[in-house]
């Protein structure tokens, strides 16, 4: 996935490596818009709830058919990218993500928004590790470590922004201001991408491992759709005890076929890293805490608006 040796068939050119802090320019703006997707729609949940009449689960589903498809494909997408091309997956991902935003202009029901939803998270699951990709094979290693800690912090500003932009977007415009809010900067991401983001792929891919992808997938995606489940449901009530089983049962089943197969789709090993383990979990945590205090529960927002319908109109 990542070039290791500078000195490598695939080592950036002299000319790449004078555009690199402009790629990340690039990069860094796609990537913003990917957090700020994660959470802009929270603020505009009682509008989507008065326009379309959409109950508190339907309004569940607008916020987290993104992140369910975001969070099932983003380690298949990531390795479709590494063997096919890693521009190419990242100008597909942005061209997805701009015209399923375009969408919220045609869109008359609440389930054509989780549609425009889930394709924006198709998107997103093609651009992130492209992104991260795209930066290990055009900064050399000394710079490689300030390189990802800008790509990190530009992440969390987008989901921090979320909230804010999502609310003015509301305040002066309608609800579909929060989808093509997006349009506009995936243009310029994809333009630009044109000229300063040079192509990349793995030199010796190997196999595809599709059995590594059919478990990674499955397994994310029954844990992530368990996080979403539980606060309904309750942590310990047997549905989602039993989807979180599945899910560690998928990703054990996963680990354990990725260190036996010849062509892994992970190499568990950079795992052994501290470094890299540490960061990881690190940049994790502080995710899960920032999307965590960010976000608005869609069941809060039903009750909130029964309260503001049911309050009397003044004299």
């Amino acid at each position: 996935m990542i070039p290791e040796h500078p000195g490598s068939a695939e080592a950036p050119s002299a000319v790449i490596h004078r555009m690199r802090w402009k790629t990340l320019g690039v990069l860094s703006l796609s990537l913003v818009i990917i957090g700020l997707d994660n959470t802009i729609l929270n603020v505009a949940l009682p509008t989507l709830q008065e326009e379309f009449g959409a109950s508190a689960s339907t309004l569940q589903w607008m916020v987290d058919s993104y992140l369910l498809v975001f969070a099932g494909l983003l380690l298949v997408f990531g390795t479709l990218g590494d063997r096919l091309g890693r521009k190419l997956a990242l100008q597909a991902g942005i061209t997805i993500f701009g015209l399923a935003s375009l969408g919220a202009l045609i869109a008359d029901s609440a389930a054509e928004v989780i549609v425009i939803r889930a394709l924006m998270g198709v998107g997103a699951a093609l651009i992130m590790p492209a992104t991260l990709s795209i930066i290990a094979n055009v900064f050399p290693p000394e710079e490689r470590g300030k390189a990802i800690g800008i790509w990190a912090a530009l992440a969390a500003v987008g989901i921090g922004l979320g909230p804010l932009v999502g609310g003015l977007l509301i305040e002066w415009f309608d609800w579909s201001a929060v989808f093509l809010v997006n349009v506009p900067v995936t243009l310029v991401a994809a333009l630009l991408g044109i000229r300063l983001v040079p192509e990349s792929r793995d030199p010796k891919p190997g196999s595809f491992d599709v059995a590594g992808a059919t478990l990674s997938t499955a397994g994310f995606s029954v844990l992530v759709y368990a996080v979403i489940e539980a606060p309904e449901e309750g942590w310990g009530s047997a549905p989602i005890v039993g989807l979180l089983a599945a899910a560690a049962a998928l990703l054990a089943a996963f680990a354990w076929w990725e260190r036996r197969t010849a062509h892994p789709m992970l190499d568990l090993g950079f795992f052994r890293n501290a470094r890299f383990s540490v960061g990881t979990a690190a940049v994790s945590v502080a995710f899960f805490s920032l999307l965590g205090a960010s976000s608005r529960s869609p069941s809060t927002c039903s009750s909130r608006m029964g309260t503001r319908r049911s309050r009397p109109a003044p004299p």
